[in-house]
């Protein structure tokens, strides 16, 4: 067997075991979240997701979690939304304003102040993300902020979030590991939590 890429297989995964041990520190933040979301549930408010690349993919596949995977024999269940599946909408905003609007303009279609806006940016700095997220500060829904450390504390979101979850690492592919970790450990909870 050919094993030239073994150094750089160990090296990763030796470096997402050191990330997995510093993640412990984040459990209590991970534990807001789930509250709140259990919280935003309960009072019949909608949880809206967005990324771009993998930070959308996650954002996708969370909604997609919240919505069946964690449903629950009698709690509410979860309405998610993710703002990053609707191609047509996502098109016509980029090409009749900006990619920067993508996102909080849907936003202004929907949000009201119980609901709950999340995203995901392993920079913490994708404008299209930090527009959507102070437009929901403004509404006064409760914000999430899920980055990595490529810019010192989560960047822009790290700031502007109510709630910032910040991975501690600065290497994008580990940083979009453990937001989908997050995502998981979120689900595990609730569905331990029957």
């Amino acid at each position: 067997m050919d094993k030239k890429f073994v150094k750089s297989l160990e090296e990763y995964l030796n470096k997402s075991i050191t990330v997995a041990n510093t993640m412990k520190d984040l459990i209590p933040k991970i534990n807001d979240l789930a509250v709140l979301l259990e919280e935003t549930a309960e009072r019949g408010g909608r949880i809206y997701l967005m990324g771009n690349g993998g930070s959308g993919a996650t954002a996708s596949h969370m909604a997609a979690d919240l919505n069946k995977t964690a449903i629950r024999p009698n709690k509410k269940r979860f309405i998610a939304h993710c703002l990053n599946d609707n191609m047509p909408v996502l098109t016509a905003w980029s090409n009749d304003d900006s990619y920067e609007s993508v996102f909080v303009e849907q936003l202004k279609n929907f949000l009201k102040k119980d609901d709950v806006v999340i995203a995901f940016s392993g920079s913490g700095n994708s404008k299209n993300v930090v527009k959507a997220i102070e437009y929901a500060n403004e509404v006064g829904a409760f914000t999430v902020g899920i980055s990595g450390e490529i810019n010192e504390n989560g960047g822009m979101l790290g700031k502007l979030s109510k709630m910032a979850i910040v991975v501690p690492d600065n290497n994008m592919y580990r940083i979009e590991d453990f937001h989908l970790f997050i995502n998981h450990a979120l689900i595990y909870a609730f569905k331990q939590n029957e």
